[in-house]
């Protein structure tokens, strides 16, 4: 395969549970860069109840790449309160520019500060990590990166370390506006049916592979994350919820159609009357099709990825819970596992939809009120904390 099409050539698998299977990763070409964007001082937007917003500009940070270099070329990975791209170097300075454009308009509109950085996927393995992956299929068409290598978490590192990212930081004096078409924000959350939406980071260390350790987890949880795909769904049945107008219509005008705000809310409210027709009838109104829709909706959410570490949205009992706290706690504290949680009553979904007629769309989805981004703050201090109990870098990750 030529190595600016190496993602889109990639052979696609279709079974989550060989998500572990790690000599199917693939290290990318040399000469690609990951592309890293986060929100600066994000706990204070979640405090301020702002994690709608949060999500919806990690989601920007997608939408505007694949938009300026195109769906089926680039790996992503959702991270809540940013994004990790990786890109080829064809592709880079259309990426960079489409970034730069969040980044002025995270700020002008939102009043948050992105940051971001592109750094060659070549340093990275200068520094000691890798960016190797697999492409899976939620449903046909449309896929997730599952990346592995600590190439991510050294690109994390570089980029919220203001010395080390000024190599890399990517600057634009004067930046357009991002191709955010797509981009939308109208399902109302998720509420937990379990009584709890928990949002995990885990990564396993010492010999104990991803799969072995999810054993472990499943005996404590019931089921296994990793094998049970109807268990881990939360965007279908009555968990979704449309109202009209959605809450947060508002919002998605202001981020995607910042140049004629009058001109986003009336093509917003014409989608969302069709959409409301064909979700009350079952009826196809244009290229929409709801019974297609919703069978792919449930399938095509992020919900469970590898951004090298295993990232999880589930709703579990409290009973549930507690012995999955009780479970990670105790194999932290023999040097086993370095995790991170966060807990709330429900998740949140952001849509991406390409093309509705071609059933190309994605929605990612996180726990409310800081979701992944607290969990990977907590994940970051046990990091810290295990490093330092062993006074080195830390032991290699059994999953990257």
């Amino acid at each position: 395969m030529s190595a600016e099409d190496f993602y889109s050539e990639l052979p696609s698998f279709t079974d989550f549970s060989s998500v572990g299977a790690l000599d199917d990763y693939r290290p990318v070409p040399d000469d690609w860069f990951v592309l890293a964007a986060d929100i600066v001082r994000s706990g204070d937007a979640v405090a301020e109840g702002r994690y709608k917003d949060v999500n919806m500009i990690g989601a920007a940070v997608i939408a505007a790449v694949l938009n300026s270099v195109g769906r089926e070329r680039i790996p992503f990975v959702f991270g809540g309160d940013g994004a990790m791209l990786v890109v080829p170097a064809k592709d880079l300075e259309l990426a960079c520019d489409a970034l730069a454009g969040v980044v002025d308009l995270a700020r002008q509109v939102m009043e948050l500060e992105l940051r971001a950085a592109a750094i060659p996927v070549a340093d990275l393995r200068q520094m000691g990590g890798d960016v190797k992956l697999r492409k899976y299929q939620l449903s046909p068409g449309n896929h997730l990166a599952m990346i592995l290598g600590d190439g991510l978490a050294i690109a994390d590192r570089i980029l919220k370390d203001p010395d080390a990212n000024a190599p890399y930081a990517i600057r634009r004096e004067q930046a357009e506006l991002p191709p955010l078409e797509g981009l939308s924000c109208r399902w109302e959350p998720l509420p937990a049916q379990n009584g709890q939406i928990v949002s995990l980071i885990i990564k396993p260390c010492g010999n104990r592979t991803l799969p072995q350790f999810m054993e472990g987890f499943a005996k404590e949880l019931g089921f296994n994350p990793l094998t049970d795909d109807n268990r881990t769904k939360l965007a279908e049945g009555e968990r979704l919820c449309f109202k009209f107008p959605p809450r947060g219509l508002s919002l998605e005008v202001q981020l995607t159609s910042a140049r004629n705000h009058l001109r986003g809310w009336a093509k917003s409210l014409i989608e969302c009357v069709a959409f409301v027709y064909g979700y009350a009838t079952g009826w196809r109104v244009g290229p929409f099709d709801p019974k297609r829709y919703f069978k792919e909706l449930g399938l095509n959410t992020d919900h469970r990825k590898i951004g090298d570490s295993l990232q999880l949205v589930l709703d579990l009992t409290l009973d549930q819970l507690n012995a999955v706290e009780n479970y990670l706690t105790s194999a932290f504290a023999e040097g086993e596992v370095i995790f991170g949680m966060h807990v709330s009553s429900e998740a949140l979904m952001t849509c991406f939809v390409e093309d509705i007629g071609k059933s190309q769309h994605i929605h990612f989805v996180d726990g409310s009120n800081g979701g992944l981004s607290l969990a990977a703050a907590e994940f970051k201090k046990r990091r810290e904390a295990l490093e330092d109990s062993l006074k080195a870098p830390g032991r290699p990750s059994a999953i990257g």
